[in-house]
C-alpha cells in the first residue's frame, strides 16, 4: 500500500492532469493561443501582467486572434488596427460588455458609467453625453473653465523665473480642477489637502489595475485581503474618494437651488427627482456617486499624463516646439486666448498634439469589453460572457498605417500641403459602443493647455542635461519617468 504522502501527491498530478485535458477540451470554443498551465492559464508565461509587447510576440505566433487564460478565464485579444476596429464595431452590440472581477466590484460594485452592464449602462451613459453637452463641453462660450486653469498653470511657470521644475504636479492639480469645475462647479485650492488627498488616491486607484497585486487578488481574494499593502491602500483610496465625493454631495443638497444648474451634480439631482417612481429608472445617489468617480478616474489620470509626456516631448524636440510657437505667433499673436475653434487655423499644432497622443500612447490596453451573448470576431466563435482585450499600442504603432510607427513624426496627421487630416488609426479612445464618454472634453483640454503654454514659455532642459530618458513607466497608463525642465518666458 502507498504511504499517504505519495497518494496526495498522486492525487494532485491527477487533478492537474484533469484540469489540463479540460483546458484543452474548453480551448476548442475559443480562438487559438498559448497553451495554458493549470490553475495559472497563461498567467505564468505572462509574469502576471498584461504587457503589449507579450502580446505582440503572441500574435506572431498565433494570429491577430489570439486567447489568453487568466487562471481558468479565457481572454480573447485584438491585435493590429484591422483586428481591432472590426472586433469592436462589425457586432458592436455583441461586445459592449464589460467583465466584473473582484477589484472592479470594489471599485464601482458595478454601478455608474464604467463598469456597468444593461440598461444601467446605457442610461447612465446617454445621460452623461447629455449632461456634458447641456455643460457645454466643446462650446466656445463654455470653454472658460479650461482657459482659467491654463491661464492658473501659466502664472503657476512664471513664478519659477525660468528655474528647473517638475511639472507633473501643477499639471495634475489643472487637470483634476478641470473635472472638479464641471462636476462640483468650482475648482479646488492648490493648497487643500484634501486635494492633494484627492490626486494621490487616484494615482494609487489606476496603479492597482494591472499590477501584480491585482491579478494575485483574482486568484486568492482571501490571501490578497490578509497580506497586500497595495490592495489595502487600493481600498483605502476608493473609500478616501467615496467620503470626499458623497461630502461635495451633501453640499449640492443643502444649498439653495437656483433656477439654472450650474455642474453635473445639479443636473443628475434633478433627473433623480424627475424620475422618482419610474420603474426603469436607475437614477439614484448610489449611481450618481460613481458616475462622478467614474469621471474623476477617466478624465484626470490619462489627460494629465498626456500633457506631461507633451511638455517632455517639447524638450526632447526643440524644432518642433519652434514651429508650433511659429504658427501660434502667425495666426494668433502672443495675447490671444485660445480656443478649441482655433485648431482648424492651426494644422500644423493640432497634428503636433494628435503625434503626442499617438506616440506617448499611455493607454496600451483598452479597458476589457466582455461579449453579451455568443458571437463571432473576425470569423472566430466567441461565446457569451468572454472577456475581450484590444491593443491599443498595436493599433497606435501599427506599420500598415502609419509611415514611421516608431518616430515622433507629426506629419502623420498633415497632408503634403500641410492641412491637417485625420487617420483611421488614430484610435486613443478606443472605438465602438464603449468609445471614452470623455472624449471631446480630453480633446479640448489638451488643446487648450498645450498651445496656452507654448504660446506663453518655451520650455528646454535645465543646464547641464545632456540626456533625457522617453522610456515609459509601465503601469494602467504609461507614464514618463520623473523629469525636470525650464519654462522660459517669451
Amino acid at each position: 500500500m502507498l504511504p499517504v504522502s505519495a497518494m496526495l501527491v498522486l492525487l494532485v498530478v491527477s487533478l492537474l492532469f484533469l484540469q489540463f485535458l479540460k483546458f484543452q477540451w474548453i480551448r476548442r470554443q475559443f480562438p487559438p493561443g498559448p497553451t495554458p498551465y493549470p490553475f495559472f492559464g497563461n498567467l505564468l508565461q505572462m509574469k502576471f501582467r498584461i504587457h503589449h509587447e507579450l502580446l505582440k510576440n503572441m500574435a506572431k505566433i498565433h494570429g491577430n486572434v489570439f486567447t489568453l487564460w487568466l487562471s481558468n478565464v479565457p481572454v480573447v485579444v485584438l491585435q493590429g488596427f484591422q483586428a481591432v476596429k472590426e472586433g469592436l464595431t462589425v457586432h458592436s452590440e455583441d461586445v459592449a460588455g464589460r467583465p466584473m472581477c473582484n477589484g472592479f466590484h470594489i471599485l464601482t460594485r458595478g454601478n455608474g458609467v464604467m463598469f456597468s452592464n444593461g440598461h444601467l449602462w446605457k442610461q447612465q451613459r446617454r445621460f452623461g453625453l447629455a449632461t456634458m453637452r447641456k455643460l457645454g463641453v466643446g462650446k466656445k462660450d463654455q470653454e472658460y473653465r479650461l482657459q482659467e486653469e491654463a491661464c492658473h498653470l501659466v502664472e503657476y511657470f512664471r513664478k519659477t523665473n525660468g528655474k528647473p521644475l517638475d511639472p507633473s504636479m501643477p499639471v495634475v492639480q489643472a487637470v483634476s480642477n478641470v473635472i472638479c469645475s464641471v462636476i462640483f462647479g468650482h475648482r479646488l485650492s492648490n493648497d487643500d489637502e484634501n486635494f492633494h488627498r484627492l490626486i494621490e488616491s487616484i494615482d494609487t486607484i489606476t496603479a492597482f489595475a494591472n499590477s501584480f497585486s491585482f491579478f494575485v487578488h483574482e486568484l486568492f481574494p482571501w490571501f490578497a485581503n490578509v497580506f497586500l499593502t497595495p490592495l489595502k491602500k487600493f481600498k483605502s483610496s476608493v473609500n478616501f474618494v467615496n467620503g470626499l465625493l458623497a461630502k461635495e454631495l451633501e453640499s449640492h443638497k443643502e444649498k439653495e437651488k437656483t433656477d439654472e444648474n450650474q455642474d453635473f451634480i445639479d443636473y443628475y439631482l434633478d433627473e433623480i427627482a424627475k424620475t422618482k417612481g419610474e420603474a426603469d429608472s436607475t437614477y439614484d445617489e448610489e449611481n450618481l456617486m460613481q458616475t462622478i468617480f467614474d469621471l474623476f478616474l477617466a478624465g484626470t489620470e490619462t489627460t494629465a499624463t498626456t500633457l506631461r509626456w507633451a511638455l517632455l516631448y517639447m524638450v526632447v524636440y526643440p524644432d518642433i516646439q519652434e514651429k508650433v510657437q511659429k504658427e501660434l505667433d502667425a495666426v494668433l499673436g502672443c495675447s490671444h486666448l485660445i480656443c478649441y475653434e482655433d485648431r482648424k487655423k492651426l494644422p500644423y499644432t493640432n497634428a503636433v498634439i494628435h503625434e503626442i497622443q499617438r506616440y506617448s500612447n499611455i493607454v496600451l490596453i483598452a479597458l476589457p469589453r466582455q461579449s453579451v451573448k455568443d458571437t463571432q470576431l473576425l470569423g472566430f466563435p466567441v461565446p457569451k460572457n468572454t472577456t475581450i482585450l484590444s491593443n491599443i499600442d498595436s493599433v497606435l504603432s501599427d506599420p500598415g498605417k502609419w509611415e514611421t510607427p516608431d518616430e515622433f513624426n507629426p506629419g502623420h496627421f498633415l497632408d503634403k500641403d500641410g492641412n491637417f487630416v485625420n487617420r483611421e488609426a488614430f484610435l486613443p479612445f478606443s472605438i465602438g459602443h464603449r468609445v471614452c464618454m470623455g472624449e471631446l472634453l480630453a480633446r479640448v483640454e489638451l488643446f487648450i493647455v498645450f498651445s496656452t503654454l507654448l504660446q506663453a514659455f518655451t520650455f528646454t532642459l535645465p543646464e547641464g542635461a545632456k540626456e533625457v530618458n522617453t522610456k515609459f513607466v509601465f503601469g494602467s497608463t504609461m507614464k514618463p519617468p520623473p523629469y525636470q525642465l525650464c519654462a522660459i518666458p517669451r
